[in-house]
């Protein structure tokens, strides 16, 4: 079987890639193998076609792929809450939380990722276009094999931009070098409350997997809650998986932030997450409906979300 995330050398979908490494799908009779697929939109594309079983991946873009969620289901969350950064360059002498410092420039965000950002901007009143921000992919972030936060943060350390809004990974490189600066971290109560249910990390399959095997999908459920638990027991699990999917010196990062991460490590997805979730896609175009939260979570697991 095939489990696809958008961005592997990065905190945001460390749960499911250390699942595949800890041997935690094996231990649940899954033969897994972790695949990088950037733009996550293709992740969605190929979960939608058959060619992958599971994906690691914000849970606001499935609709990319499955209108309303027609079609797949959330299966647990990796971690509460919206999980990117806004990091702007250090020369310009941004402070945490002033929102102010993005008027008339240029914030590099992946697809998908970005109407986080542009929505948060405008619920702190904030409009892209009357303010001259331009929210837009970052320069050699293309390709099958790009890993979008590192891509990021070299981007500003080179200054073909003024910020960016991505993961954990790509922001610890950017302010351990001294290339950015900290302006919003979403989780921990910047920007307004609401865009804390934007979206979480999630592990998502199809409707036809759930129906045709459930026992697997339930066995994936089991493997992610495991790896929460493992990684809250033993940090150390942490540098083991970097070690052998990143390069060195993120290897020697990813402890930190998984360590920072532990408090988000609750595999639950309530109605209230889901609800501001379905109002923010409403909000930014990319929702007609209201599907009920059994269409969109498979709620038959949701007695496995706790170890």
């Amino acid at each position: 079987m095939k489990l696809a995330v958008p961005d592997l050398i990065s905190n945001s979908y460390f749960p499911v890639a250390a699942a595949v490494e800890l041997g935690m799908f094996a231990r649940e009779g899954l033969d897994v193998e972790l695949e990088l697929i950037f733009p996550l939109s293709t992740c969605w594309e190929r979960l939608r076609d058959g060619a992958i079983d599971f994906v690691g991946a914000s849970s606001h873009s499935v609709v990319s792929a499955f209108p309303a969620w027609n079609g797949a289901k959330l299966l647990a969350a990796q971690g509460q809450g919206m999980y990117w950064f806004l990091i702007m360059r250090s020369d310009i002498g941004a402070k945490r939380g002033d929102i102010s410092c993005v008027k008339g420039r240029t914030i590099g965000a992946a697809g998908w990722v970005d109407l986080g950002l542009k929505r948060l901007l405008i619920e702190a009143g904030l409009d892209p276009d009357e303010n001259g921000i331009t929210i837009a992919p970052v320069p050699g972030a293309v390709g099958a094999g790009t890993n979008f936060g590192l891509t990021a943060a070299k981007a500003l350390a080179e200054r073909t931009i003024d910020g960016f809004w991505a993961n954990g990974m790509g922001a610890e490189v950017a302010l351990r070098s001294g290339a950015g600066t900290l302006v919003l971290d979403i989780r921990r109560g910047d920007g307004p409350p609401a865009c804390f249910n934007y979206t979480m990390a999630s592990l998502v399959t199809t409707d036809a997997l759930i129906e045709r095997e459930p026992e697997t999908a339930a066995a994936a459920v089991r493997a992610l809650v495991n790896t929460q638990a493992a990684l809250r027991e033993n940090l150390d699990l942490a540098t083991q998986v970097g070690r052998k999917l990143f390069p060195a010196a993120e290897a020697e990062l990813i402890r930190d932030l998984i360590e920072r991460d532990l408090p988000y490590y609750d595999s639950r997805i309530s109605p209230e997450f889901v609800s501001g979730m379905k109002q923010f896609l409403r909000d930014v175009g990319k929702l007609e409906s209201d599907p009920p939260y059994e269409a969109i979570v498979a709620t038959q697991f949701s007695d496995l979300w706790k170890p």
